[in-house]
């Protein structure tokens, strides 16, 4: 017996897929929202998700990876009673198992048998746990990034071209270089070709070679990254920055791995396998005669994206703690132990930079603490602490109605207010965070001493007794 949840608006629709499923013997559930349904997700184990477009509280479709990365990997089939092209494509690009019309109960049911089918045969397949992977440099142990890990062990076995995509910092390189490790190439080269800073007048012989004398300064023959990627792996790193000109050369190279150095006249054989990253969207660009569509196809030979680290925030942690130790090893400094005030202002912060960020963050910390035990938040960043600092402080927009035309002060006045108002907050936190410890609430507020104790006097507020660090 499979366990379904659906999750749609409409109770007519959930009690026909309701009976549906349980006439083939399963046992079905239903709720009306990504909220409830994600509730559900926590508290059981589903096989199959059948999922509605338009939720009260969200898009169906922008929320499928969240909802197959829970631990179970459940099956996600989208309904919907109104169906759109760029939805379906969008949906099963985003690892949907079909795309369904609400008005075909019959298409309905027989999805639903496949898909169960389906789950039922692979996981009979896949009794025995994956294979322990070597995951080296990637940390976390949340659903998104285990079940990237899942794929990973499913896909690094294999020949095909794999492409990462995520946003910057989100650890493409990493992943990569895990494909590499847990394949049977993991003795042959790693080679890396950064495509972003691949000049124009250089990425052929760069990437090909070339022989003596094929141009000004060409003194000996020289081999070519693709040369010495043979019996490795060669990942194209910011492969959307490839020059298009070079395009459908490389193209070529996929297909027959063969290419000629640059100023001969013979064919070179080189057996690499390509992975391949990007921060950008390939299909967009693709569209806009950006990117060629026949390469495109070539390197989606299997698809591995990587959340954002704010779609896994019970990482920070592990992640921070992990580099604080890799960090002072590399100084040769004792064990820092980061305090309750540090975690916290890395739990807050958003990390539009990603694990890259986070690693940078610490890695500043530490040194910045260096003969110090412990880490406070005052080692960290300021332009990463002021931002949380300022996110925990409420809006002071001073917005209110004026009962009368009267009533209403001039612009200058009401702005000074406001001001005062949001000063005298933003002191008070301050003060709160950092005690009697004058350098730390300097180098918090990015303010002197003299200007702190100025504020003080000018808001009438009680002046901190504070300390000199020593």
């Amino acid at each position: 017996m499979s366990k379904l949840l659906i999750i749609d608006d409409d109770p007519g629709i959930c009690h026909i897929l309701t009976r549906t499923a349980q006439e083939m013997g399963h046992e079905p559930m239903s709720c009306g929202s990504l909220a409830a349904g994600e509730r559900l997700l926590n508290e059981k184990a589903f096989d199959v998700i059948l999922l509605d477009v338009y939720l009260p509280d969200g898009n169906g479709i922008d929320a499928i990876e969240r909802l197959a990365a829970h631990a179970e990997k459940p099956e996600i089939v989208i309904i919907t009673g109104l169906g759109a092209s760029d939805d379906a494509e969008r949906a099963i690009q985003s690892g949907a198992w079909d795309y369904i019309e609400k008005s075909s109960p019959r298409r309905m049911a027989q999805s639903l048998e496949q898909v169960l089918h389906y789950r039922e045969e692979r996981l009979a397949t896949r009794q025995q746990q994956l294979p322990s992977i070597d995951r080296e440099g990637i940390v976390g142990e949340s659903p998104r990034i285990m079940s990237c890990l899942s794929t990973l062990a499913e896909i690094a076995s294999g020949e095909a071209n794999v492409i990462i995509t995520g946003e910057t910092g989100t650890g493409k390189e990493a992943f990569a270089r895990a494909v590499h490790r847990n394949s049977e190439r993991r003795n042959g080269p790693f080679i890396v070709v950064d495509c972003a800073s691949l000049p124009d007048s250089l990425a052929e012989s760069i990437l090909f070679g070339f022989v003596r004398g094929a141009f000004t300064g060409a003194g000996s023959d020289r081999d070519g990254l693709i040369r010495e990627a043979d019996g490795g792996t060669l990942f194209l790193d910011e492969v959307g920055e490839l020059p298009l000109a070079l395009q459908a050369t490389f193209l070529r190279v996929l297909q027959q791995k063969t290419f000629r150095p640059v100023g001969s006249g013979t064919e070179i054989s080189s057996d690499f396998r390509l992975v391949a990253a990007t921060n950008r969207d390939l299909d967009a660009m693709a569209q806009r005669g950006e990117f060629r569509f026949d390469l495109l196809f070539r390197l989606r030979g299997a698809h591995l994206a990587l959340p954002p680290l704010r779609e896994r925030l019970e990482d920070i942690i592990p992640i921070a703690e992990h580099y604080i130790e890799l960090c002072c090893k590399k100084r040769g400094v004792d064990k820092k132990v980061p305090s309750n005030s540090f975690l916290d202002i890395l739990k807050e912060y958003s990390w539009p930079g990603n694990v890259r960020e986070l690693v940078n963050a610490v890695d500043y910390a530490v040194n910045a603490a260096f003969y110090e035990q412990t880490l406070y938040q005052a080692h960290l960043p300021r332009e990463l602490r002021a931002r949380v600092l300022g996110e925990r402080v409420s809006p002071m927009t001073g917005e209110r109605d004026f009962q009368q035309p009267d009533s209403l002060p001039l612009l200058a006045e009401h702005r000074k207010a406001v001001l005062q108002k949001a000063e005298r907050h933003y002191l008070e936190q301050l003060v709160l965070f950092t005690g009697d410890d004058m350098q730390a609430a300097c180098e918090m507020s990015g303010l002197s001493q003299s200007r702190l104790y100025t504020l003080f006097r000018e808001l009438k507020m009680p002046t901190p007794g504070w300390k000199r660090s020593k």
